[in-house]
C-alpha cells in the first residue's frame, strides 16, 4: 500500500470499530527507521579507502562523488543507493537472531566467538525494461532501469583452535525477494556502457574496499569482525558480457566460461573447461589495447578469444539458472517447430511455412496447456513448456512416429538434467540425477548431433552449450547453481515497477 492508502485504511478502520488495530504512520516510520540502512553503529580494521567513516547514512543520490554534467538527464534524479557497506551492515543486523542461535547450535562458547566471521554475499544486477510512469508528471529520465541487490548467502566461523570452518547461517531462500536487499536503483538503459559504469564505478569501489578490511559489529552485545566474500553470479548472459568486457551475445566466442568458438562448441558439445577470469579478462583487454605482436585485427581478435572493453566489475564465471531455463525453452520452442514442419526433410522453408508451424503450435499449446503465446520467453513460460505433457500435446503435430519418440527421448534427457541447476543443493535434493548429469548430457549431445543435424550443423545455442558443458565443474566447485541464481533479483523487479507506476 502507498502512505495515503495506509492512512485512510487506518482512520477508517479506527472510525468504525473504534479500536486501534493498525499502527499511525508514525509509529511505523519509527519502526522503518531501525530496519533501514544508516541506524546501526560500525567500524572498518583499518578504514575504507575513500569512504567516508560515518554510518548513519540513508538514501544517498548515486552519483554523488561525481560532477552534475550528465547531460541527457538532470543528473540528480538519475539514481538512489545506499552505501554498500551500511547496507551490509543492516542486513547482518537483520540476521542477528539467526546468526546468534546458529552460533548456540554449534555448542561454541559464545564469548569465546569474536573473530574469524566470513559472510558470503550473492550480488545480481539486472535490467528492467519498460518503467515509465502511469501518468507521468515526473522528470525526464530514460524508461529504462537497472537495479544492482544483494543477498546475504550465509555466514561461517573459524574459531582461533578449530582448522574447521564452521557454517553457522544459511540463507534458507536464497531466490526470494525479501532475502535479496537493494543497494542501487538506476534509470539508465543497461546497455548505455558509459552512464552503467558511472553509477556502479563507487560501488565497485566500496566493494574493493571492503576486500581489503575486517567489519567490526556488535552482534549479540559483543563486537564482533566479519570478512566479506562477494559473488557476482545473479548476472544474465547480456550483463555478465557488459561487465566483463566480452563481446554480445552473438559473437562467435559464445561462452563466458570457456573460450570455445560456436563451431567449436557445435562440434564438441559436452567436453569444455571453464577457463575465463576476470582478470584474465583484464590481461587480454591490455593486449587487446596494446597489440604487443602487431597482428592483423583477426590474429589479434582469436589471441584475446573476444575480450573487446575493459572488465569493470567482477562477476564469478557461472551459469545462471533462471536465464538457462529461458534459453533452453526458447531453443525447444524452434525444435517444436522445425519438428511440426519437419524441416530434417525440406531444409530451407519460405518465411510464410515457418510462421504457419509456429501458429499451429501456439494454438495447440494454448488449446490443450492453456499456454498464452508470449511475446518474449518468461520463466513461467518456459516451466511450463519444458514438461512431457507439453512434449505430448506437441507430439500430436509432429507427423512420424520416430521422431516424435526422439522429442520424448529429448524432453526426458532434459528433464533429468534440469534440477542439478535448478536445486538449491543438488547432492542433497536429487543425488541421482547429479550422479548421472555427465552421462545424460552425452546422450543429449548425441541426440542433437545426430537426429537434429539440420539445426545443430557447426552452431549452438549459448546457454545449450553452458547446460551441456559446465554444469558439473560449476557445481563441484560451488555445490550449487539454483542458490546463486538471478531469480530473487527478478522477482524484485515486479516489485520496483508495481512502486513506480504506482498500481498498488
Amino acid at each position: 500500500l502507498s502512505c495515503s492508502q495506509y492512512h485512510k485504511m487506518y482512520r477508517t478502520v479506527k472510525a468504525t470499530s473504534g479500536r486501534q488495530i493498525f499502527q499511525p504512520l508514525h509509529t511505523l516510520r519509527a519502526a522503518e527507521k531501525e530496519l533501514l540502512p544508516g541506524f546501526h553503529q560500525f567500524e572498518w580494521q583499518p578504514a575504507l579507502k575513500n569512504v567516508s567513516e560515518s554510518y548513519n547514512v540513508g538514501i544517498i543520490n548515486g552519483l554523488s562523488g561525481w560532477t552534475s554534467s550528465l547531460d541527457d538527464s538532470p543528473a540528480d534524479t538519475i539514481t538512489r543507493r545506499f552505501r554498500y557497506d551500511v547496507a551490509l551492515v543492516a542486513a547482518l543486523k537483520d540476521l542477528e537472531e539467526d546468526i546468534m542461535e546458529g552460533l548456540r547450535d554449534t555448542g561454541m562458547e559464545d564469548s569465546a566467538c569474536t573473530l574469524g566471521f566470513r559472510v558470503m554475499i550473492k550480488e545480481c544486477c539486472d535490467g528492467m525494461g519498460d518503467v515509465s510512469e502511469k501518468h507521468g508528471g515526473g522528470p525526464a529520465v530514460p524508461e529504462k532501469a537497472v537495479r544492482f541487490s544483494f543477498t546475504v548467502m550465509s555466514v561461517s566461523i573459524q574459531a582461533e583452535d578449530e582448522q574447521e570452518e564452521v557454517t553457522i547461517f544459511t540463507e534458507p531462500k536464497p531466490n526470494s525477494e525479501l532475502s535479496c536487499k537493494p543497494l542501487c536503483l538506476m534509470f539508465v538503459d543497461e546497455s548505455d556502457h558509459e552512464t552503467l559504469t558511472a553509477v556502479l564505478g563507487p560501488i565497485v569501489a566500496e566493494r574493493n574496499a571492503m576486500k581489503e578490511s575486517r567489519l567490526i559489529l556488535s552482534m549479540g552485545g559483543m563486537p564482533r569482525s566479519f570478512r566479506f566474500h562477494f559473488r557476482g553470479t545473479g548476472y544474465d548472459e547480456k550483463m555478465v558480457r557488459e561487465m566483463e568486457g566480452l563481446e554480445a551475445s552473438g559473437s562467435t566466442y559464445i561462452c563466458t566460461l570457456c573460450d570455445s568458438s560456436r563451431a567449436e562448441a557445435a562440434q564438441n558439445m559436452v567436453l569444455h573447461s571453464i577457463t575465463r577470469s576476470h582478470d584474465e579478462n583484464l590481461e587480454r583487454y591490455e593486449i587487446w589495447r596494446t597489440n604487443p605482436f602487431s597482428e592483423s585485427v583477426d590474429e589479434l581478435r582469436d589471441r584475446v578469444k573476444g575480450v573487446s572493453a575493459k572488465p569493470f566489475l567482477e562477476t564469478q564465471p557461472t551459469l545462471d539458472a533462471l536465464h538457462c531455463d529461458i534459453g533452453n525453452a526458447t531453443e525447444f520452442y524452434k525444435i517444436f517447430q522445425d519438428e511440426i514442419g519437419e524441416v530434417y526433410k525440406n531444409p530451407n522453408p519460405s518465411r510464410e511455412e515457418r510462421r504457419s508451424w509456429r501458429a499451429a503450435l501456439d494454438k495447440q499449446l494454448r488449446k490443450k496447456m492453456k499456454l498464452k503465446p508470449v511475446m518474449r520467453m518468461n520463466g513461467n513460460y518456459a516451466r511450463r513448456l519444458m514438461t512431457m505433457e507439453a512434449t505430448e500435446v506437441v507430439c500430436e503435430l509432429v507427423p512420424s512416429e520416430e521422431r516424435r519418440e526422439v522429442l520424448r527421448e529429448l524432453m526426458r534427457l532434459y528433464l533429468q538434467m534440469k534440477p542439478v541447476w535448478r536445486a538449491t543443493c543438488p547432492a542433497k535434493e536429487c543425488p541421482a540425477q547429479l550422479c548421472r548429469y555427465s552421462f545424460n548430457s552425452q546422450r543429449f549431445a548425441d541426440l542433437l548431433s545426430a537426429t537434429f543435424k539440420y539445426r545443430y550443423n557447426g552452431k549452438i545455442t549459448n546457454y545449450l552449450h553452458k547446460t551441456l558443458a559446465h554444469v558439473p565443474e560449476i557445481i563441484e566447485r560451488d555445490g550449487s547453481i539454483g542458490a546463486w541464481a538471478s531469480e530473487g533479483n527478478e522477482s524484485a523487479n515486479k516489485l520496483f515497477r508495481r512502486f513506480r507506476k504506482m498500481n498498488a
